[in-house]
């Protein structure tokens, strides 16, 4: 333990910026958010370290910095990024609104649409037919078919 104090005292500005590197990459292989802010905590106390702050002083201000900053993090900023569907999964759902391509002539309300290089199953909203290489909307999802109409 006396060996790691020595260390510490001869290199503080690395023994803390170690720290928050060895904290950066647990919260990178994780991925929780928690961890951030005590890897961002290490970062600033290492710098304090430098005006020749004590060790005691130093744990202090790392602690009060990591509990600060998580309960900002958490009150401020948004806890989780918002789909627009109510899926992020659902990725039929996310085509409504895309514009496409009739692959082949619709016939009964029914053909392919080619819309971003896939191909899917698609029903007119309005009308019995469509000519191949039309210009579709998607205008809704109904069970594996998309809705379209003429663009």
């Amino acid at each position: 333990m006396e060996m790691a104090y020595d260390l510490y005292t001869a290199h503080p500005f690395w023994a803390w910026a170690a720290l928050a590197a060895a904290i950066l990459a647990v919260e990178i292989l994780t991925g929780s958010g928690w961890l951030l802010w005590a890897a961002a905590s290490a970062g600033v106390v290492g710098l304090l370290a430098l005006t020749g702050i004590s060790f005691p002083a130093a744990l202090l201000v790392y602690a009060g910095l990591t509990a600060a900053s998580t309960l900002a993090a958490r009150r401020y900023l948004p806890r989780s990024v918002v789909a627009e569907g109510d899926d992020i999964n659902d990725n039929i759902a996310r085509l409504v609104g895309q514009n496409g391509q009739a692959v082949a002539a619709f016939e009964n309300r029914s053909g392919r649409v080619s819309i971003d290089g896939k191909e899917w199953a698609a029903e007119l909203e309005a009308g019995e037919r469509l000519k191949a290489g039309a210009r579709v909307q998607v205008v809704g999802v109904h069970g594996a078919r998309l809705r379209v109409r003429e663009a």
